[in-house]
């Protein structure tokens, strides 16, 4: 098994966009030595703790300052854009590096809808998602006889496209398709097992993968005591306390009682849905992320962890490598 990591070019408090996109291309550099197999950046838009808005121009840059993980999308928020468009784009980059870019889609518009409105986004019209996808697969993949529209560069780069979701959808989506799934359980637990289940059995073996392949996404906040761990996780509760309440800003800083900046009632609300977490110091984190990868028994795991402090984000990802490999997972060759 792999373990891969999810960033979201998080911009901290007292901190600018563009020291978070320097924080990401150090925590990547950090990734590709410990092992992780993937890098991926998320597409969100008008988020001011965020700043991957502009996901393929990031992935660009993050694998121009690595040498040998996979970088790509977690994701590209498809039905924001041409499929044209993105093939171009994700084409250009495994041209530039080859083999190393990954391509998972998503089909919520990534932000609120007056901001999706503003990316012309017709919020009227029907989902063509599935029929976006196939376009978009056959943009990257072999020319065909007679062929006029092409993606250039684009086409026979054959990039791997990954189906994401948080919903049943996805995963009838992916399996019909058979490509393989991610869900993101580390923000909505609650269809993870049905997901799952529903992804497995109904999996049709495609030209793109012979069996199912279900990453299952894991929020990590590790230090070297559990106290010190909880109090780094406090930021990203904090942080979806905000974003709940129609506060969306950039990423608090971490504090020492949570009871004393945010109702029980909230708390409760980011206990339950970011359930699928590890929190500790390493041997909590290990013994934490062993209940969940048994429980689910995901092919891969994805890693994420919003913390205030990049220097803390990195030790913290450095510490879940190290317990993953405990647990049996593979370095990716190379690390």
């Amino acid at each position: 098994m792999r373990y891969s990591l999810l960033d979201l070019s998080p911009v901290s408090e007292g901190h600018s966009a563009a020291e978070a996109i320097t924080a990401s291309v150090a925590l990547a550099q950090v990734a590709e030595a410990e092992g992780y197999t993937r890098f991926w950046l998320a597409e969100h838009h008008n988020m001011p703790g965020i700043a991957s808005a502009a996901t393929s121009v990031l992935i660009g840059h993050v694998a121009g300052q690595t040498k040998t993980i996979r970088v790509g999308s977690g994701g590209i928020m498809l039905p924001n854009h041409s499929p044209l468009v993105i093939a171009e784009q994700f084409g250009t980059l495994a041209t530039m590096f080859p083999d190393r870019i990954d391509l998972g889609l998503g089909r919520a518009p990534g932000t609120d809808m007056e901001t999706a409105r503003a990316l012309r986004r017709n919020l009227s019209a029907p989902d063509t998602f599935p029929q976006d996808v196939l376009e978009l697969m056959a943009y990257l993949g072999p020319i065909e006889p007679g062929q006029h529209l092409r993606a250039i560069p684009g086409s026979d780069t054959n990039v791997p496209i990954w189906i994401l979701g948080s919903s049943l959808y996805g995963a009838q989506l992916a399996a019909h398709f058979g490509l393989p799934y991610a869900f993101a359980s580390h923000f909505a637990p609650d269809a993870l097992e049905e997901a799952a289940a529903i992804y497995r059995q109904t999996f049709r073996p495609s030209a793109h993968l012979a069996a199912p392949h279900f990453m299952m996404a894991i929020n990590v906040f590790a230090a070297d005591t559990d106290a010190e761990a909880a109090r780094l996780r406090t930021s990203a509760q904090l942080g979806m306390i905000n974003l709940r309440s129609g506060r969306p800003g950039k990423v608090p800083a971490p504090v020492d009682r949570l009871e004393d900046h945010a109702d029980p009632a909230m708390i409760r609300m980011t206990n339950i849905g970011g359930r699928i977490r590890a929190c500790g110091a390493p041997d909590t984190i290990r013994a934490e992320l062993k209940t969940l990868i048994d429980q689910h028994q995901p092919d891969e795991v994805i890693i994420s962890g919003q913390i205030h402090d990049p220097a803390a984000r990195r030790y913290s990802f450095a510490l879940a490598a190290a317990a993953l490999r405990d647990l049996g997972f593979d370095a990716a060759p190379g690390a």
